[in-house]
């Protein structure tokens, strides 16, 4: 598979669009890089002052007495750690304030893409992103951006400060370096690591994925005795991460290598071309003294840049997911100001709707439901009954046709409004790892104890959660592996209830229970439909014997029959 399909930003478009995300800390930035900057040259002038009093004393004319020399030396070094600890602090607090800042973003972009894009996400990649790609960025912030224009500015200052002083052909030298191992050997060296950082970017994310997937169906592993070939293929993918760890890391000792063999190659030609100066009478030995020492001490801004390909390819890599999932468009956008409505009817012409845009899940479906009626819908698994109850939420976006709660469309509906009308109840309900009473009083955070008790009475769920050691105080635990399935399912359909929403849809509320429960459920729900509408999905006909009304759906169309 092509590298690109993996990173479709540029390393240059990447940066770019990072940097624009500093908005208001640019000047923070801005104060860390000109630390930077006088830093270096304070930390150059410790030795260039050494160099100097050399200078001085093999004759050289120079203004300044050995004790000045001595002082500025002194007062160098000093004010080096003070800039050094201030450009590193600016740094990283605009590093630290920029992870927070992500971190809000992409949850506040995850916001906008549920549910229906979620769907299709692992959540073990989405963990990998908010925690290790946000950090990784860290790097970039902390330690890229200023880096860089640091050498920029420390090289241009050397360049100038060796042609002045000591020699331009010194300065010509020093600037052929500075572009060598500052520009020449970055680029060379990135091309090369870009694929393996990716590569290990790519393989950690789905690493994480699986091993999360993994933790979450320990249970269904062990009971099928599978646990064998799943530590067989964790292993296996282990092995892939650790060999494109590797790969990854013998690329960048080879960067380092080549870095290390440049800067030696320059400081032999600089010093090569000062001995030359020197022996042709075009330059004092004191002055090449000061014009070599200033050249050999300045490399350190550009090394830092050249070392810079092996971690912004991991970089890059995180950046782009980054970007992607703040780029993704939603499936839907949030109506606001919109129509408010308190439920009464629903009617549904002519809708149509397609995943990919070319085939058609749903074809021209009509059917109506008013308050007060149990509507059936029946039919086969995978034939589009869930997906007509998310289009009724507006998870998605209907591709035609019309969708009206009490002659409003549903795209003309204020979202809140919309769910504040109607409750879903899906097929897999999720329980957070809070008490039994904290998950129901999601459906409504002001409900009293009876009421919350009678919802879990019309879902057959009271004496269950009676007999637990510590009642409704009860703790889920991590993911629900407490409960049952059906014991979920019924907690899900007490929300439901608990809600007291016009317009209830249920997805194959009865699934995961005996006939029992399956009795006490569907008498509830009979006992509900006065100043209601209930929706109900199945595929049990003892199910659909509450219904008044059902329709059936068959590849792809809707239509209703008489039970």
């Amino acid at each position: 598979m092509n590298k690109s399909t993996y990173l479709r930003r540029s390393g240059l478009k990447i940066m770019a669009s990072l940097i624009l995300l500093l908005g208001s800390l640019a000047y923070i930035m801005l104060l860390a890089v000109i630390n930077g900057s006088v830093g270096f040259i304070c930390a150059m002038g410790v030795t260039l002052m050494g160099a100097v009093a050399v200078a001085k004393a093999m004759g050289e004319t120079i203004a300044l007495s050995y004790g000045a020399i001595a002082a500025m030396a002194v007062g160098c070094g000093v004010l080096r750690g003070i800039l050094r600890y201030f450009e590193q602090y600016s740094n990283h607090y605009i590093a630290f304030r920029l992870l927070a800042v992500l971190r809000d973003k992409i949850f506040g972009a995850l916001r906008e893409l549920c549910p229906a894009k979620l769907e299709s996400k692992q959540k073990g990649a989405i963990i990998a992103m908010i925690t290790s790609d946000i950090e990784t960025l860290e790097v970039f912030y902390a330690h890229t951006i200023s880096p860089i224009c640091i050498a920029v500015i420390v090289s241009l200052s050397v360049v100038l400060f060796v042609g002045n002083v000591s020699s331009w052909w010194l300065a010509l030298v020093a600037l052929a370096g500075f572009i060598t191992v500052g520009v020449v050997v970055p680029l060379t060296s990135s091309a090369k690591l870009k694929e393996s950082g990716v590569n290990y970017r790519r393989e950690f994310a789905a690493f994480n994925a699986y091993f999360l997937d993994s933790i979450k169906g320990i249970k269904d592993i062990v009971l099928n005795n599978a646990q064998d070939e799943r530590v067989k293929e964790v292993n296996s993918r282990s092995d892939i991460l650790l060999a494109e760890t590797k790969k990854m890391k013998h690329d960048t000792t080879k960067a380092a290598a080549a870095t290390e063999l440049c800067v030696s190659l320059f400081i032999f030609i600089t010093l090569s071309a000062g001995i030359v100066l020197v022996a042709k009478d075009m330059l004092t030995i004191g002055r090449m003294i000061i014009g070599v020492v200033a050249v050999f001490g300045s490399f350190g801004p550009v090394i830092a840049i050249s070392a810079l390909p092996g971690n912004l390819t991991q970089t890059f890599a995180s950046g782009d997911r980054v970007l992607n999932l703040l780029a993704e468009e939603p499936a839907v956008t949030p109506v606001e100001n919109g129509r408010e409505i308190v439920f009464d009817n629903l009617a549904v012409k002519d809708l149509s709707f397609s995943y990919d845009k070319q085939t058609n899940v749903l074809n021209d479906i009509c059917m109506n439901a008013r308050k007060g009626e149990i509507i059936g819908i029946v039919g086969q698994s995978g034939c589009g009954k869930s997906t007509f109850l998310k289009l009724l939420l507006r998870f998605w976006q209907k591709d035609k046709g019309e969708i009206a709660y009490n002659g409003t469309d549903i795209d003309n509906i204020d979202t809140a409004s919309l769910l504040d009308n109607v409750t879903m109840v899906s097929q897999v309900t999720y329980l957070f790892d809070e008490t039994i009473e904290d998950n129901l009083r999601i459906a409504n955070a002001d409900a009293t104890q009876e009421e919350i008790e009678n919802a879990c009475r019309m879902a057959s769920v009271h004496d269950f959660i009676m007999t637990l050691p510590e009642g409704y105080k009860t703790r889920v635990g991590a993911l629900g592996d407490n409960l049952s399935a059906g014991e979920k399912q019924r907690i899900g359909l007490a929300r439901a209830f608990l809600r007291g929403s016009d317009l209830i849809l249920l997805d194959e509320p009865t699934s995961n229970v005996d006939s029992i429960n399956e009795g006490i459920i569907l008498k509830a729900l009979k006992q509900q439909k006065q100043g209601k509408c209930i929706i109900l999905v199945s595929h049990r006909e003892s199910t659909m014997a509450i219904a008044d009304r059902i329709y059936k759906v068959e590849k792809g169309y809707m239509y209703e029959y008489t039970k």
